[in-house]
């Protein structure tokens, strides 16, 4: 099987050294080479064509947004923002993922081993992840293009509902997300989703989504009140799960070891949701690489859930939909614009 060939671009050298010699580790990849710049990438990318580019966002001559938009316009290849812990850093890549990026990484911390061994985990599998991703048929600025931008409004669900719905999602979750809350009504059911996503980066997201939805969202904190007109998205640093506690549901985090490979992670969120909520909850599985969630959606499903997917056609990546659906635990099975009306459908 072929390689994946990979472009490290990131204006310091230690950087290039440090994720080359991480990816090096696979033996499914191909560091291809390195550049400290937009410039020396381009000519590297006509050269070397990678199948895969990581980016960095904040570097001299031209930054890696500008640089992205570029790309994407005239040469679309997956692209993984690499991106430092700064609130500008943060900003930029949520506005690299809304320009076409696969998915965004936290640069790792060079002091300390266990978060470089999670780091290195996380960036092989979006590599790995975003090697997926056929641009040549479908850009994702096109996709998503496609499938409709969401617009705030004022829908409104008109009832009170005991119905809860999880969702789970990865590559290119950011933008199917802001899809699917985008078209709920401003009474929603109460929602609690896990993204991966690094933890610095989500209070961001999760403040772009309330700005751009016309539905509350949240960046979870423990104890905080799961309602009806909320979407609660889990801190990219703590595991999500839901409990009921003086008869309110509410949202529970914590600390932990990766599980599926992940923190969050959707397998976690699920499988509280199958021994909490039970017959009351709604599991959705959105984009992405992997089987996080498969088996709890499962779990899910046979304590008496309602269970949808998004389909292949409208995903960016189809590893966790394709593996829940492997599972035998989801119920429906639909693109990307109808998951909304799906779950609605389900209350």
């Amino acid at each position: 099987m072929a390689k994946i060939k990979t472009l490290v671009v990131d204006d310091s050298l230690v950087v290039r050294n440090i994720l080359s010699r991480e990816l090096a580790k696979d033996p499914e990849i191909e560091v291809i080479g390195s550049a400290p710049d937009a410039f020396i990438a381009r000519d590297k990318i006509v050269t070397l064509r990678p199948d895969v580019i990581t980016l960095d966002i904040e570097m001299p001559k031209m930054d890696g947004l500008t640089f992205l938009r570029k790309l994407m316009e005239w040469f679309p290849i997956p692209v993984i923002i690499v991106s430092g812990l700064t609130p500008k850093g943060c900003s930029l890549s949520l506005e690299a993922l809304e320009s076409g990026a696969v998915d965004v990484i936290e640069k790792p911390s060079l002091d300390n081993e266990r978060a470089l061994n999670d780091f290195s985990t996380r960036l092989i599998d979006t590599v790995k992840a975003a090697s997926q991703v056929q641009f040549s048929k479908t850009p994702f600025p096109r996709l998503v293009s496609k499938l409709g931008a969401p617009k705030p409004g004022g829908r409104t669900l008109g009832r009170r509902t005991t119905k809860l719905v999880a969702i789970g999602a990865s590559t290119g979750g950011t933008e199917a997300l802001k899809t699917v809350l985008g078209k709920m009504p401003v009474d929603c059911p109460p929602i609690m989703i896990v993204q991966h996503m690094p933890g610095t980066f989500t209070r961001a997201f999760a403040d772009r989504l309330n700005r751009q939805t016309p539905i509350e969202v949240l960046e979870a904190e423990d104890g905080m009140e799961v309602k009806q007109g909320r979407a609660i998205i889990g801190n990219g640093s703590l595991h999500l799960l839901i409990r009921k506690a003086a008869g309110a549901w509410q949202a529970e985090t914590r600390e932990g070891p990766l599980v599926c490979r992940h923190k969050p992670s959707v397998e976690v969120l699920f499988n509280s949701f199958a021994r909490q909520v039970g017959s009351l909850g709604i599991g959705v599985m959105l984009t992405g690489m992997g089987r996080d969630g498969a088996e709890a959606m499962k779990n899910m499903h046979d304590a008496g859930a309602r269970t949808v997917a998004q389909d292949e056609k409208s995903c960016v990546v189809f590893g966790m939909p394709k593996e829940a659906i492997k599972t035998g635990g989801v119920e429906k099975v639909v693109p990307l614009d109808k998951v909304t009306d799906m779950v609605l459908s389900l209350l």
